[in-house]
């Protein structure tokens, strides 16, 4: 799996074209991937908005309301191992923006 984490940045406020570029350098990035034969769960971009629920029961506003970074999307890939899937990874444009990709492998319970 493949987290996309970045700051929030309120101040900024892409423009229609800024926007369009991005969505096709994502576009092009999943294609890429898919042509491999390796993008097994395209995934989704992830709102702004949330609640985090804390083991005390208590609700707060989320999801940065205590950190600095949000993560925004995620995709599922397969690889491997995690060196292969790192380098899928490469030229994700999230971190053209200064943004960062968490590998994480996804644990199979299947016939346990």
């Amino acid at each position: 799996m493949m987290l996309f984490h970045s700051e929030p940045t309120p101040d900024l406020t892409p423009t229609p074209e800024q926007i369009q570029a991005e969505v096709k350098a994502w576009q092009d990035w999943m294609k890429s991937i898919d042509a491999q034969g390796k993008l097994k769960n395209p995934g989704e971009a992830l709102g702004f908005e949330g609640k985090i629920m804390h083991p005390d029961g208590a609700i707060t506003d989320g999801p940065y309301a205590e950190v600095k970074e949000i993560v925004g999307g995620f995709i599922i890939v397969c690889s491997e191992t995690i060196q292969d899937a790192i380098k899928l990874a490469e030229g994700c444009p999230a971190l053209e923006n200064g943004g960062k990709v968490e590998v994480r492998d996804i644990m199979n319970f299947e016939g346990m």
